[in-house]
């Protein structure tokens, strides 16, 4: 109950920043929300004249006073959703944001599965040892041979 209370705490440290800036965007952090309509990337990684003309907007925009959601809003009016860099999180955009999570929760699941199955087909197989005589380990007779003639050239 400890560690939640310090969560929650910790979380709403964050929420002033999060509303500072909704109420104060940046011409750099939109840049990186939204993407160039000519070239396809994002308008901070852009120089094309479409890129430009809505750099421009949006320092307008800022200037005016617009929060970032009104000049999001204005931009997908005027250009559609797709100039958008992250898909809304709503409607059938929802699927971009969920599909991701649910695959991998997925294959976690299975891989998990197919472990724990893994582990559990193979019966432990007790290892056998070697019979032995006289306490040692068998050996075969040629090389017994041909080892006491090879010690007995050393004595």
């Amino acid at each position: 109950m400890r560690w939640f209370a310090i969560a929650v705490a910790a979380a709403l440290l964050f929420v002033p920043v999060a509303t500072a800036s909704e109420q104060h965007p940046t011409l750099n952090e939109l840049e990186n929300e939204v993407m160039c309509p000519v070239c396809n990337t994002l308008l901070s990684q852009s120089d094309s004249p479409a890129a430009e003309q809505i750099k421009q907007f949006i320092r307008t925009a800022i200037a005016r006073g617009d929060t970032k959601s009104q000049i999001k809003h204005d931009l997908v009016r005027d250009y559609g959703e797709a100039i958008l860099a992250a898909p809304p999180k709503h409607g059938f955009n929802l699927l971009a944001w969920l599909l991701p999570i649910v695959g991998l929760v997925a294959a976690a699941l299975v891989l998990g599965g197919a472990a724990w199955q893994w582990s559990r087909s193979r019966p432990a197989e007790p290892v056998a040892a070697p019979p032995t005589t006289n306490g040692r380990a068998p050996i075969d007779p040629e090389l017994e041979r041909r080892l006491d003639e090879e010690l007995a050239r050393f004595e």
